[in-house]
């Protein structure tokens, strides 16, 4: 009995003693962090800022970066609430939204990336082509099945199923949404006078249409739904290996998209002073129909100047080598002179 007393008692002492040690190594990693940055907002540019601000803290022992993908309006009510250091919107902000913040508010262009429609078909068909008039009937609840004609006509040869088309939304106030429902708004004309443009907007009354929450449940209720087809920013597309559509841009071009696409589309863009830029529709034949910048949104007066001088570096440090994975990871790049306007811009960071 005193053996088996004396083994469990070393095997706890051994045990408390680990845990001990744990605790005392994380302790001393936090702490290690002289600067805490906390953020949310969008889930579009999720996985590239994840990626980014791991990147940076390998490097920048002395800064942790926390961000939370949330959806694009809560990251603005965040900040507008002043409970992180900075937000992700791919709606930007309002004049409106900013005049509530008593800082001011620098909104900074960090990535660029475009809305794939993904789809989910019985045989896994490739190079599903959607025309203009067709996607935006999807969305409106106009066209209900998989062979409709106005589907069929573009994809000769395609063995399209009569299977109920079921639309994937986002269920949060989204900038994906912002995004994809301003391009709707500038094709179709129903659409515009219907459901039209925003954070969040009342969708077709139909039970084929779900909603799911930021862009990773939108992305797994598609994978899970036959006959689904929802949007989505083409990272996530990429991660989860779906099929995404050629869309048929302005010039009447089916075109998938690609950085490439992407990038053609950004260039008939000028970016302007408050670093709001808008391509609901671009021009060019070899142009992706929608394509965005995504924001990051900063005080301009902060109470720690640690805090604002890690927050210029970080912003920095993303335009300059963030941006040579992006092409991997699913964005656009961001052109070498809207760098160096971006990085001009984050200096009213104070």
């Amino acid at each position: 009995m005193r053996t088996t007393f004396d083994h469990r008692f070393w095997v706890k002492l051994i045990s408390v003693a680990i845990v001990a040690a744990t605790i005392m190594f994380a302790t001393v990693a936090v702490s290690s962090a002289e600067v805490r940055l906390t953020g949310s907002g969008a889930t579009f540019p999720f996985p590239i800022y994840s990626t980014w601000f791991k990147d940076y803290n390998h490097v920048h022992k002395d800064v942790q970066i926390n961000y939370q993908g949330k959806g694009s309006g809560a990251g603005i009510k965040d900040l507008q609430n002043h409970t992180v250091d900075f937000a992700g919107s791919d709606a930007a902000m309002t004049d409106e939204e900013i005049a509530q913040v008593k800082e001011g508010v620098q909104l900074l262009p960090m990535t660029a990336g475009s809305i794939v429609l993904a789809y989910n078909l019985p045989g896994d068909p490739k190079d599903l082509k959607l025309s203009r008039e067709a996607y935006s009937k999807i969305f409106l609840a106009q066209i209900k099945k998989w062979n409709d004609p106005l589907i069929a006509k573009d994809n000769p040869g395609m063995k399209l199923p009569d299977l109920d088309i079921t639309v994937v939304r986002r269920a949060d106030a989204s900038g994906t949404n912002f995004v994809f429902t301003k391009h709707l708004s500038a094709i179709n004309e129903d659409w515009a006078k219907g459901p039209g443009q925003g954070l969040t907007v009342k969708w077709p009354e139909s039970n084929k249409i779900v909603a799911a929450p930021k862009n990773d449940g939108v992305t797994a209720t598609i994978r899970q739904t036959p006959g689904a087809i929802g949007y989505i920013e083409y990272g996530y597309a990429i991660q989860a290996k779906v099929r995404m559509a050629l869309l048929q841009n302005k010039e009447g071009k089916f075109v998938a998209p690609s950085a490439k696409s992407g990038s053609a589309a950004l260039s008939h863009v000028k970016l302007p002073a408050d670093m709001r830029a808008w391509l609901p529709d671009p021009e060019g034949d070899q142009s992706y129909p929608i394509a965005t910048y995504t924001w990051m949104l900063f005080y301009k007066k902060y109470q720690d100047p640690k805090k604002a001088a890690a927050l210029r570096d970080m912003v920095a440090y993303c335009l300059k080598d963030g941006q040579k994975i992006s092409d991997k990871m699913g964005y656009i790049p961001l052109p070498e002179n809207v760098v160096q306007e971006v990085l001009k811009a984050s200096d009213t960071i104070q």
